[in-house]
């Protein structure tokens, strides 16, 4: 397998709002941070959100971001970590280090991913999920970050946890995966939309029709790389380099200018985490 080949620049800087650069895809050579970020960077992909799920992925998400200026973190343990933790006993204590890496600079821009997923932990893991969802929102709230949420088969629990625990001013639903009524429901209560590869597939229609409901000043884009992919290279290997494949389809459904859904992503992606942050020269 190879890595696709590099689509056409964006005509503005933009910013990839989730990515794990240190998940290494399988069956292709990997990309090392310098070569994941000169290639994003010739895309006018200029600045990257590195998103720790785990432990060892939040501490090197930290140093990451600590080492390049067009790199900020978000840290948390995502909602399948969080039944195995608790299972050994160790979750309160993971959720302290993930407490203290939120707090160590101004590098690390956000909690997450963190929320529930049903689609691979069954009832039993749910208390666990829940319990570290609802610490994850305290955490982002006493740090002032945001608050990025991973929500899989579990709309209604996410909508029900984040008004009962009370929604952060900063909310980014990563890899939106619902349709235009929950488009608007997370809307209402003041959340970002974050799109990825997903919106490009032939059967995500219901993508398509949330985007067109979300306002332009709640619109992110992301890759979750190495997953998800963008049409046409689904089954090959993601980066952020591709993100122009994404962000050309999204203009496109809009009925916008490439150019000015760039301004819109760039501008909202300052709003989201906090403020701006140096590009990659």
């Amino acid at each position: 397998m190879t890595w696709p080949e590099t689509p056409e620049r964006l005509p503005f800087p933009v910013v990839d709002n989730h990515c794990h650069m240190d998940m290494p895809p399988r069956d292709v050579d990997v990309l090392s941070v310098d070569e994941a970020l000169d290639r994003a960077a010739a895309v006018n992909i200029t600045r990257i959100v590195q998103v720790g799920c785990d432990l060892p992925g939040a501490r090197w998400a930290v140093e990451t971001a600590k080492a390049y200026d067009s790199v900020v973190a978000a840290v948390a343990l995502h909602p399948n970590e969080a039944p195995r933790l608790a299972e050994a006993g160790k979750l309160e204590e993971a959720l302290a280090e993930i407490d203290s890496l939120a707090g160590s600079g101004d590098y690390v821009r956000a909690i997450g991913e963190t929320g529930l997923d049903y689609f691979r932990t069954g009832d039993e893991g749910k208390e666990a999920q829940h319990h570290s969802f609802r610490e994850h929102i305290r955490m982002a709230k006493r740090h002032n970050k945001a608050l990025m949420i991973h929500d899989r088969d579990a709309h209604a629990d996410v909508l029900e946890v984040l008004d009962d625990e009370g929604i952060p001013d900063r909310t980014v639903m990563h890899c939106f995966s619902g349709d235009a009524d929950f488009a608007m429901e997370c809307v209402e209560r003041g959340a970002f939309l974050s799109y990825a590869g997903t919106v490009t597939f032939k059967n995500a229609a219901n993508l398509r029709e949330a985007l067109l409901v979300t306002p332009r000043d709640r619109i992110l884009v992301e890759t979750d790389a190495p997953f998800l992919t963008p049409s046409p290279h689904r089954g090959q290997p993601n980066a952020s380099y591709l993100i122009p494949l994404t962000v050309r389809l999204m203009a496109e459904t809009l009925g916008i200018s490439a150019d000015d859904l760039c301004r819109d992503i760039s501008a909202n992606t300052d709003r989201a985490y906090g403020g701006t942050w140096p590009e990659r020269i």
